[in-house]
C-alpha cells in the first residue's frame, strides 16, 4: 500500500459491511456500521464519500473514493443504508457486485446543498434510478402535512426498488435515456396541480438536470430558491459525484 492510501485511511472514518443486498436488476442495498455514526449531526441529505478501489494499486488515485447518498440512517444501531447502482460498470458497480459482509470500508461524510427543505407546501421529487434513494429519504422526512407529487424514471421497470420503510411512494416511468422532452410533457400537468409555495428536487443524469432546471427558470418563472439540483453523473465523464 502507498503513501497516499495510507494518508487517505487516517483522514476517513472506519467501517465495516454488515449487509450486501441486491434489490433490483441494477442496484445493491449496502449497509455500513460504525462506531462514529452516533455522533455524527446528519442532515437528510447528507452523502458519504466512499473508498471503493483501496488496495488495488492498478486504479488511479482519483477513481479510489466515490460519493454516494445516505439512504437510511440507524444511530442506535451505528448503521447507514446506501444504494449504489450498477448502470454505468464503473469502479463503484464493480465494487458493490464483490464486497461481502464484514470488509472493512473507509468513508468520510459530505454535507453538500442537495438537502431536505421544509419551507414550502408541495414538493416534486425527479430523478433516475442513481437519485432513487436520495429522493427516499427527503420524502420520508418530509413532514405528512407536505403535497408530494414524483417522477422517477429508468429505461426498465426491473430497476425499480421499494424504500426502506418497504413501500413504493412514487410514480414510475420506463423511459429510453435522456428523457428530458418527455418528462417536462408530463409535467406540464404534473405542476399546475401543486398547491401553495413550491419547490422541486432534480437529480440524475447532468442532462436532465441542465434541461429541467431552464424549463423551471425560463418556462415556468420559478425563483433559484424553489429549485434543489443535483447531477449525480454524466455520460461524458468519469467519476461525477
Amino acid at each position: 500500500m502507498g503513501i497516499v492510501e495510507s494518508i487517505i485511511k487516517k483522514v476517513l472514518e472506519k467501517g465495516t459491511i454488515i449487509e450486501n443486498t441486491k434489490l433490483s436488476e441494477s442496484v445493491y442495498k449496502i449497509r455500513i456500521q460504525s462506531e462514529d455514526i452516533a455522533s455524527y449531526d446528519f442532515v437528510p441529505g447528507h452523502f458519504i464519500r466512499l473508498g471503493v478501489g483501496i488496495g488495488q494499486d492498478e486504479i488511479s488515485m482519483k477513481d479510489k473514493v466515490r460519493s454516494y447518498s445516505v439512504w437510511d440512517i440507524d444511530k442506535e444501531k451505528n448503521t447507514i443504508d446506501i444504494a449504489i447502482a450498477t448502470h454505468s460498470q464503473g469502479i463503484g458497480a464493480k465494487w458493490v457486485e464483490s464486497c461481502t459482509p464484514n470488509d472493512t470500508v473507509y468513508f468520510k461524510w459530505k454535507k453538500g446543498k442537495f438537502l431536505i427543505d421544509t419551507n414550502a407546501d408541495s414538493y416534486l421529487l425527479i430523478g433516475d434510478i442513481s437519485a432513487l434513494s436520495h429522493l427516499y429519504i427527503i420524502n420520508r422526512n418530509l413532514p405528512n402535512s407536505k403535497q408530494v407529487k414524483s417522477f422517477v424514471y429508468s429505461q426498465s421497470n426491473e430497476d425499480f426498488f421499494k424504500d426502506i420503510s418497504d413501500n413504493k411512494p412514487f410514480d414510475f416511468h420506463v423511459l429510453n435515456e435522456n428523457p428530458s422532452v418527455e418528462i417536462i410533457q408530463e409535467l406540464n400537468s404534473i405542476v399546475p396541480e401543486m398547491k401553495g409555495n413550491k419547490m422541486v428536487y432534480i437529480a440524475g443524469d447532468s442532462r436532465v438536470c441542465i434541461a429541467l432546471t431552464n424549463y423551471f427558470r425560463k418556462e415556468l418563472n420559478w425563483s433559484a430558491k424553489q429549485i434543489k439540483t443535483k447531477p449525480f453523473w454524466n455520460p461524458e465523464k468519469k467519476g461525477l459525484e
